[in-house]
């Protein structure tokens, strides 16, 4: 059995079809779920909870995708102009559908790879803050906005010991592709860190064992290993690993 597999999308104001309003979705968030074993399915915009719920009773796991920045004003009221200058938010309507969209996994809970932005939106929707720009609100020797080299590994990630991260990795450090900007700031108190670049801005999280977990399997990435996983075999893991629980779920 192939579980269903929801993949929230990108928006853009004009699409490639005379222009019109569009979504769009990376094709490598979808083959990296069908080289695992899942069915993609591409999510509309939609912000009404009935028909996100409708959506959900369907799907036996969801992705949150990555893309433009989340609206600071939803995490940290009070940001400088200079600070929201830097931001390329995403429209409104996506940034509400995400966090409706969380809101109701949460209530009916299935399992979730969360991925870049996607990685962000559920820090913030469980309490948490981001940095708005990290090279001017902290800086480091690590550049994390590289996106002319997307498809390559280009700084390593520590693997927390013990973590369901090293369970699925089995290894101590990972090499992963970095095109970001923004990051997490204040972890929310749910979640722990089991993913840290050299610098210690945090690229992965799952919930802590001490509480009791919102869903049946939750990961996340600040990197985007559809990106890697057909020529670095080790990140194809996670997708593996979030089709398995989805398929389990099904079950």
């Amino acid at each position: 059995m192939r579980p269903l597999i929801l993949v929230t999308p990108s928006t853009q104001v004009t699409g490639a079809e005379l222009l019109d309003h569009s979504i769009s979705v990376g094709s490598r968030y979808l083959q990296a779920v069908l080289a695992a074993g899942g069915l993609p399915v591409a999510l509309p915009l939609v912000t009404d909870r009935a028909e996100l719920r409708a959506y959900l009773e369907r799907a036996d796991g969801v992705v949150l995708t990555g893309g433009d920045d989340l609206a600071p004003a939803i995490h940290r009221p009070s940001v400088s102009s200079e600070l929201l200058a830097k931001c390329e938010c995403a429209e409104p309507a996506r940034d509400l559908m995400e966090l409706s969209l969380l809101d109701e996994l949460f209530k009916a809970p299935k399992p979730l790879l969360a991925i870049c932005r996607g990685h962000q939106v559920v820090n913030v929707a469980l309490g948490g803050t981001l940095y708005v720009d990290l090279p001017t609100e902290r800086p480091g020797h690590v550049n994390h906005s590289q996106i002319p080299r997307k498809y390559e590994t280009v700084h390593s990630v520590e693997v927390v010991p013990g973590s369901a991260m090293q369970a699925i990795y089995q290894r101590a450090s990972l090499g992963v592709n970095t095109t970001h900007h923004q990051a997490i700031h204040r972890l929310a108190s749910p979640l722990a860190a089991t993913l840290l670049a050299p610098d210690g801005v945090i690229e992965g999280t799952e919930f802590r064992v001490d509480t009791t977990p919102l869903l049946p399997w939750f990961r996340s990435v600040q990197f985007h290993p559809e990106r890697l996983y057909d020529k670095h075999p080790e990140h194809a893991l996670l997708f593996q690993a979030f089709v398995a629980a989805a398929r389990e779920f099904h079950r």
